[in-house]
């Protein structure tokens, strides 16, 4: 029989308990002190070098996302393996001190979701920094802290070391999302057309990825946004549109010279952009919306959905079949990821960055914030 806690490399030393950052309730985050869980020979523990502040992080400390208190958020991870037990270490094929990139979700592994291998959907909703407080043991659930727990199925891919951790901390839920979006969901292929409103940084992603596709794309925002849509001609868009300059239904029709195009992603949650979007599409056109709308109401003209025989699809979160292939084109270095991480925070400030995230920092236009847990890393 195996060691409990055999590890394939000499663990690094460590101090007994980590610091992590937990909402507390609406408003509030604090920094505790976790006990670090022993770790046997299917689990392990990650050293956080890097995590990004979803967009959806300042819903939950703004209580407009219900979730589970106390919490500890973070969701988009990459580190370093710190201890490892052998069975994982074999399974992922990974060591003590590889850099690593984590999916958020790994789901229970038998309900139904999970079995057909829809796991991001798992009834228990098992994941990273959202539904699973850290209230009881191993309580390392989200990434605003020093050390992430990894259980028997979290979902790990190796990434080269010398990736800059900004771009390899978009990999899972920001590229590896719009893979999923863009290709999986969208069907996205060589020679279509591509409109995607929004210049955030999924909507940026989705120019990556639809660029990789071989479409043409559109990258549609307002005037506000022009520096992210500029950087959205670094990483693939042939066409920027200024929404609140230009009728964007004017727009792709000038720029498709009426053709229209094949896949529409609304990356904005903003329901007039939906509700155009029939009229930026052509006949079997192809809308995919990951935009959340909150409590706005969306206006859909239902005949043009019929005799243009549109399909609407909404998307969420990643695959693992997205997540490997994400980890590839990030270190192809093709595209400068790293400039959309533009706010750099401690782990004593994770709560101005989750503000700042959440436009709630005046003067701030933020495309990506990042936390550093551990601090700076060489």
């Amino acid at each position: 029989m195996l060691a409990r806690n055999f590890t394939w490399e000499k663990e690094e030393e460590m101090a007994d308990t980590c610091k992590s950052v937990v909402l507390t309730k609406i408003r509030h985050m604090e920094i505790k002190e976790f006990p670090i869980p022993e770790i046997g020979a299917d689990d392990g523990l990650l050293k956080v070098e890097m995590v990004g502040v979803c967009g959806s992080d300042p819903g939950y400390y703004t209580g407009k996302n219900k979730v589970p208190f106390p919490l500890m958020m973070g969701h988009e991870i990459v580190g370093r393996i710190a201890k490892i037990g052998v069975n994982k270490a074999k399974l992922n094929n990974v060591k003590v001190g590889d850099r690593v990139v984590v999916q958020n979700r790994f789901g229970c592994g038998v309900c139904r979701q999970c079995i057909t291998g829809n796991y991001e959907k798992c009834v228990s909703k098992l994941g990273y920094g959202v539904f699973v407080p850290c209230s009881e043991p191993p309580y390392l659930w989200g990434a605003y802290s020093e050390y992430l727990y990894l259980p028997p199925r979290a979902m790990i891919h190796k990434i080269n070391n010398d990736v800059k951790l900004e771009a390899a901390v978009l990999t899972t839920s920001v590229i590896g999302n719009c893979i999923r979006w863009v290709r999986e969901i969208g069907q996205c292929s060589i020679g279509e057309t591509v409109v995607i409103a929004g210049a955030g940084q999924q909507g940026l992603a989705a120019a990556v990825v639809a660029k990789e596709s071989g479409a043409k794309v559109i990258l549609m925002d307002i005037a506000r946004s022009k520096s992210r849509l500029e950087l959205g001609k670094e990483f693939g868009a042939d066409e920027i549109v200024i929404t609140d300059e230009e009728d964007p239904i004017e727009a792709v029709k000038r720029i498709t010279d009426g053709d229209l195009a094949d896949l529409f992603i609304d990356c904005t949650g903003y329901p007039p952009m939906m509700s155009m979007s029939l009229d930026m599409v052509k006949t079997f056109g192809r809308i995919v919306t990951p935009g959340l709308y909150g409590n706005h109401p969306v206006t859909l003209d239902m005949d043009k959905i019929v005799f243009k025989q549109i399909t609407i699809r909404g998307a969420h979160a990643q695959s693992y079949y997205a997540d490997e292939a994400a980890v590839k084109l990030v270190e192809s270095r093709k595209y400068p990821l790293e400039k959309m991480v533009t706010h750099h925070f401690s782990l004593e400030e994770a709560e101005i960055a989750v503000k700042t995230a959440g436009h709630e920092i005046e003067g701030e236009n933020p495309i990506k914030c990042v936390i550093m847990p551990n601090g700076p890393v060489e």
